[in-house]
């Protein structure tokens, strides 16, 4: 019935956090991506229908651990990040899920909580976005495929948010909004993120 997918990158130097990088350095960005990751899953953890979707498509064995008991792990698709979620949907709802949620590793402040109220909101929506400060989405839920929301978007921009409202507006859709959260993408957000999980 329920379904929450969470989007990840296989841990490595100088393919994760890559704006980090450039300040921290590429070890020790993949090691914020690491903690930032962790910290997310373990504010997850009491959630049972997590599906941990990974790239590269070889990655399963450095995102294992990652897996708690009860989750389960499978590659993301090949394609830019709209043909990824829009599969990681189209699979869940052929898989008998009515109501998906898909979030990415950047936004560590996400809880079950933030979640569960998605899930609720897509009772009575056809769409629940959680707009993050950089002007994209930390989360993205459906009830129903809407291909039309991720075919040719402008992502890593700040006109994702706002371009999935018109699309959505379009369709006709009803939205339902969840709280604002930053995404660890900067200097400034990680030292933010440090200083409230230190």
């Amino acid at each position: 019935m329920e379904q929450i997918i969470v989007f990840v990158k296989a841990p490595r130097p100088g393919a994760v956090k890559t704006r980090l990088a450039k300040t921290l350095g590429r070890g020790a960005a993949c090691d914020a991506y690491r903690r930032l990751v962790e910290t997310l899953l373990q504010r997850l953890r009491d959630l049972r229908c997590v599906q941990v979707r990974f790239t590269p498509a070889d990655a399963e064995p450095e995102i294992r651990p990652w897996v708690r008991p009860g989750w389960v792990a499978l590659p993301q698709d090949e394609g830019d990040l709209g043909v990824r979620m829009q599969s990681a949907f189209a699979a869940a709802f052929r898989n008998g899920a009515q109501r998906v949620v898909i979030i990415g590793s950047d936004c560590p402040e996400v809880t079950a909580e933030d979640v569960a109220a998605a899930w609720h909101a897509l009772l009575t929506h056809d769409l629940v976005l959680g707009p993050a400060t950089d002007g994209g989405y930390w989360l993205i839920g459906l009830c129903r495929p809407q291909p039309a929301l991720f075919h040719q978007m402008p992502w890593s921009t700040d006109q994702v948010f706002g371009q999935t409202l018109r699309r959505a507006a379009e369709a006709g859709l009803r939205v339902h909004r969840l709280r604002q959260l930053e995404d660890v993408d900067t200097p400034v957000a990680w030292q933010r993120f440090l200083d409230r999980f230190p």
